[in-house]
């Protein structure tokens, strides 16, 4: 998710006038993915306070700094992206070594999330080094947060594929989780993306998509993936996307299942147990299961 932040009024850094020296060590900060004031005072006194800062985008964390009224101070900013992680790495894995305290920031949100943090944060755990975490905004969690779909359970997915081939069997791969999914996707894609859902888990399909979060124009749409389909339609879909499906409901039980079900349990277990744990199983009674599992018993 990209960091072009909405700057409102700057917030004061700390509930102290001078923040503590920083821990040596590896710290992760979240920051904000719209609206400039959700970064937390933690996240601005440890930018304050670190020895060395690193960024995803170098530009928009001085943006945000400056928003603050963080100064740089002349303390080393080192771009650490996707495209140049193994030259960078070893510069910022230097400072640590050194005893430094670094800060890490993706681009927008949770570090790890869809961000090149990993690689940096697996290299400082393998050297030994304390890592550190300033919880905080994360694009997902908003929109599980307001999607109305089930939360006790989710699976962060990332993006999804490009070809509608692998995105579709994408989806396959994960319909078994019995979870509420969230993904990112680009704007250009959703249409796409929607017949894609629709081909692999029915067009009748729960699903939510968050548009802009936290900014001006965020909004969230909700209804079955053909509404959805008919919603856009005719639109031009801008901003930062996070999709989000529900889980799919209970399938009705049919004797072939049933029997299926009672095939693999009945070699290792009484006729009884069989029967009320498929009973379970499929929220059927215990009677019902028992008639069927004596009839495959008398065939």
């Amino acid at each position: 998710m990209s960091g072009n932040w909405q700057a409102g009024q700057p917030a004061v850094v700390g509930a102290k006038a001078s923040p503590s020296k920083l821990a040596a060590g590896l710290h992760f900060i979240a920051t904000p993915i719209g609206a400039a004031r959700d970064i937390t005072l933690r996240a601005l006194d440890i930018l304050a306070t670190a020895d060395v800062l690193v960024a995803e985008d170098t530009r928009s964390l001085r943006h945000l700094m400056e928003i603050h009224g963080v100064s740089l101070d002349h303390r080393p900013l080192i771009s650490y992206h996707d495209q140049n992680g193994d030259q960078a790495r070893p510069k910022v894995m230097a400072h640590l070594a050194e005893g430094k305290s670094v800060v890490y920031a993706s681009e927008a949100g949770t570090p790890l999330v869809a961000d090149p943090g990993y690689q940096l944060g697996r290299a400082a755990i393998e050297a030994d080094v304390s890592v550190f975490t300033a919880p905080g905004p994360s694009a997902a969690l908003a929109a599980l947060t307001i999607s109305g779909l089930p939360s006790d359970r989710f699976l962060f997915a990332g993006f999804p594929p490009r070809t509608s081939k692998a995105k579709q069997e994408w989806f396959r791969t994960m319909d078994n989780a019995s979870a509420t999914m969230i993904f990112y996707e680009s704007p250009k894609r959703v249409k796409d993306t929607l017949e894609d859902l629709g081909a692999a888990y029915g067009f009748d399909r729960q699903v939510v998509i968050c548009r802009e979060l936290t900014k001006r124009f965020e909004e969230a749409l909700r209804g079955t993936v053909a509404e959805l389909q008919a919603a856009l339609a005719d639109r031009e879909i801008k901003g930062e996307i996070v999709i989000l499906v529900d889980r799919a409901g209970k399938r009705e039980a049919v004797p072939e299942d049933i029997e299926a079900a009672l095939r693999k349990l009945l070699p290792d277990m009484s006729v009884k147990d069989a029967s009320a744990e498929v009973a379970q199983h499929f929220g059927l009674k215990r009677r019902e299961v028992y008639q069927i599992a004596l009839g495959m018993a008398e065939k």
